[in-house]
């Protein structure tokens, strides 16, 4: 994420107060995606060149997009709700823009069991979010 509060990729964030645009404005208020995806959703952009403007939101999933990741991870980085970003996805799906494929330990070259530091360092950022 840049840190030039000029860019124009920038998401719409003040460090001070949060996000400064309502997520649910971000998908127009739709709040079903038209796509099946969990939060272990692993997605990645296929590099199809999309006709049109896409929206900066839209634009900066689909740059995170750019390696295989999942719904959860995209949600954590853009601090947007995972129902928000799943309709943002939807979007990009349907445009041929990213495919999506269920998260499998075996195909990330691993079939041991998750990392519990990991897991639980995650708990607690979310939790200190809460």
């Amino acid at each position: 994420m840049p840190d030039d509060p000029g860019d124009p990729d920038r998401p719409l964030l003040d460090d001070a107060v949060g996000r400064m645009v309502r997520p649910y404005t971000v998908s127009e208020g739709r709040t079903k995606p038209t796509c099946h995806f969990d939060l272990m959703t692993m997605v990645v952009a296929t590099g199809t060149r999309l006709p049109g403007n896409l929206g900066l939101d839209h634009s900066h999933v689909l740059q995170l997009c750019r390696t295989p990741v999942t719904v959860a991870e995209i949600a954590g980085l853009t601090r947007m709700p995972a129902t928000v970003i799943k309709v943002l996805l939807s979007d990009l799906v349907e445009r041929g823009a990213v495919v999506t494929r269920p998260f499998n330990l075996a195909v990330q070259g691993s079939c041991a069991a998750p990392d519990l530091d990991l897991l639980e360092a995650l708990r607690d950022g979310l939790l200190k979010r809460l």
